[in-house]
């Protein structure tokens, strides 16, 4: 694709699938500031609104392989603008929640069917067919590290208006921001009209037998299953950070503060391990950041947090917050290619939504249980350091194949 070519048709569709993946991304990663205030004021437990998340990224996962399937039988558009739309409509169900059930419905299922359409394995879909393969491992760091951003704009948002003018005013902020998924997704999902490249084996397959054989493929399986502990890491600390640090008396403020750390943090870890997954081996790469943020996790909650020891933690755990993004995704398409990518993805998310439900439900069944969280952590750090070293192992143990697709004949 030639210069002019690119910024006429590729560079609006990757601005429209970063942003769309920005305010997914960004919002849902800050829902956590409104969970002890609207716990209080609807009258539900901490177990309650946390099973309210988990089942949003349960449905998540569930969901993604058979969005990706559509999207790559039939194209994205539709399912791009319909989630953005959805998105919008659980925000105002969960502002005017006055119940369990609402919460339920609004921040847990619609938000989840929401992401499954326009969260990352769709952008990251999206971007991977806008550029050429020498190109790709550093667009989807690009892409990631602008999906970032969303965290900087959500959180400082949503505190700022649930301290001054109550939590409901908070999620209404939540609500204007995510009007612009709307637009986002409907430039995003232009990449309907790019042509994909020629004479991939696996155009022509059924999803289910392209699903199968991935299945089948190692390095896949195990980057699949340590895709789990991943997401049991990151949406614990979303969903339990702000709780945590009210719990030892710090400013709630700091929270949001961490959070948006975070975001700016996970730019420019994005875009480093963008540009590394396309100079070295990225199964490898998995694993270290897995192994890092057990580490990070270890040192920061078994010693007295402070606001300053926060930040320095927010920034560490940013820095290795979504670089895992561009390291499965182009993995996933050198190995099988693009047309069912956004499917793979998913498949391969499923895994990481299950580990984001025991991340969330789990971490609030055991501090209701137990007053604390130090069972949780215990968990989180010792399954994070068994799949990073498994991950490690495997990549340099497993014989440095072609990709699948080359060898596959039909």
């Amino acid at each position: 694709m030639n210069t002019h070519r690119f910024i006429k048709s590729g560079l609006p569709i990757l601005i429209g699938a970063s942003v769309m993946l920005s305010l997914s991304m960004g919002i849902r990663q800050s829902l956590g500031v409104f969970m002890t205030p609207a716990t209080r004021e609807i009258g539900i437990s901490i177990s309650e609104f946390t099973l309210a998340i988990a089942i949003q990224n349960l449905s998540w996962g569930v969901l993604q392989p058979f969005v990706g399937a559509w999207a790559g039988k039939y194209g994205y558009r539709h399912l791009m603008m319909s989630g953005s739309v959805l998105y919008v409509v659980g925000l105002v169900l969960l502002a005017s929640a006055h119940g369990f059930l609402a919460v339920l419905i609004g921040a847990g299922f619609l938000i989840g069917l929401s992401l499954s359409c326009t969260g990352s394995a769709m952008a990251m879909a999206v971007a991977t067919r806008c550029v050429t393969p020498e190109m790709r491992s550093a667009i989807l760091g690009v892409v990631t590290a602008a999906g970032s951003i969303g965290a900087l704009i959500a959180a400082p948002i949503g505190q700022s208006l649930s301290q001054d003018f109550g939590w409901r005013f908070g999620v209404l902020g939540f609500v204007a921001l995510s009007v612009f998924l709307i637009p986002a997704s409907w430039y995003g999902s232009k990449i309907d009209a790019i042509a994909l490249p020629p004479n991939n084996p696996f155009d022509n397959k059924k999803p289910g037998t392209v699903a199968l054989q991935a299945l089948k493929h190692p390095p896949f399986a195990v980057m699949t299953l340590a895709y789990l502990v991943c997401g049991m890491q990151l949406v614990f600390l979303t969903t339990h950070l702000p709780t945590y640090l009210e719990i030892c008396g710090l400013d709630p403020m700091l929270s949001a503060k961490a959070l948006g750390v975070i975001g700016g943090f996970n730019a420019m870890g994005s875009l480093f391990f963008g540009w590394a997954g396309g100079r070295h081996n990225k199964m490898l790469l998995l694993g270290m950041i897995y192994i890092l943020r057990s580490i990070g996790l270890a040192v920061y909650f078994y010693s007295a947090p402070t606001p300053d020891t926060t930040l320095i933690f927010a920034a560490y755990i940013g820095f290795l917050w979504l670089g895992v993004a561009p390291l499965v995704s182009g993995s996933i398409s050198e190995t099988f290619g693009l047309r069912w990518q956004a499917m793979l993805s998913g498949i391969a998310f499923m895994s990481h939504q299950l580990g984001s439900f025991l991340g969330a439900f789990g971490g609030g069944v055991i501090y209701d249980a137990l007053g604390s969280y130090n069972l949780a952590l215990q968990i989180g750090v010792i399954v994070g350091l068994i799949a990073g070293l498994a991950q490690c192992i495997f990549a340099v143990a497993w014989p440095k194949d072609p990709p699948l697709i080359l060898s596959t004949s039909a």
